[in-house]
């Protein structure tokens, strides 16, 4: 009996993208020799994302074996309303560090190449971020997954605290209202 694949097809859906290529060279007696390595971001677009890197002969096939590794190492991020994160966050990774925050609806992905290239993957579509310290892509990518996978949706704190899920984002709500209206009374006191 043949043995059915029972893992529904998620490649047709699959979002690349190609962050760095690097050529390295190997001295050998007769000259050198080239290898590339790439850096790959893959992610649904739904809040699953994953990254890695691929060494090869040739680029096209450094590219092939990063994708196939990032597949399989992608994590699930809780997004609100599909569209942005849930809370401000910091990360760091090597010498680089990340910070990110929430955004209002028609902010876009506020990011630089690395960083955008996860946004994009993941789906997010209003984010704020900036990134400190090192800009070596591959710590970046790193930096802003550690990022990722630290966010708890306000089910998770609902959660640990056993509290309702309301409760938790009122608070949230009250402190966006209270910090606007401090911003507010600062302006008019100008």
């Amino acid at each position: 009996m043949a043995r059915q694949n029972t893992r529904p097809e998620q490649d047709s859906e699959i979002v690349e993208k190609l962050v760095n290529v690097g050529r390295v060279a190997k001295v050998v007696k007769g000259g050198r020799r080239f290898s590339f390595t790439a850096l790959v971001v893959v992610g649904d677009g739904k809040g699953r994302v994953g990254f890695a890197t691929g060494k090869a002969r040739e680029v096209p096939d450094a590219v092939r074996k990063a994708t196939e590794k990032a597949k399989k190492s992608m994590i699930r991020v809780p997004l609100r309303e599909g569209r942005t994160l849930h809370h401000d966050i910091t990360a760091r990774a090597g010498a680089a560090s990340v910070i990110m925050r929430p955004a209002p609806v028609g902010t876009g992905i506020i990011a630089g190449g690395a960083m955008r290239a996860v946004f994009e993957a993941l789906g997010l579509s209003d984010v704020v971020s900036k990134s400190l310290g090192s800009n070596n892509r591959s710590n970046l990518v790193r930096a802003t997954l550690n990022a990722l996978q630290a966010i708890q949706s306000p089910r998770e704190v609902a959660l640990k605290r056993s509290k309702k899920v309301g409760e938790i984002i009122t608070r949230r709500e009250a402190g966006s209202k209270t910090a606007s209206a401090e911003l507010k009374g600062l302006e008019d006191n100008e």
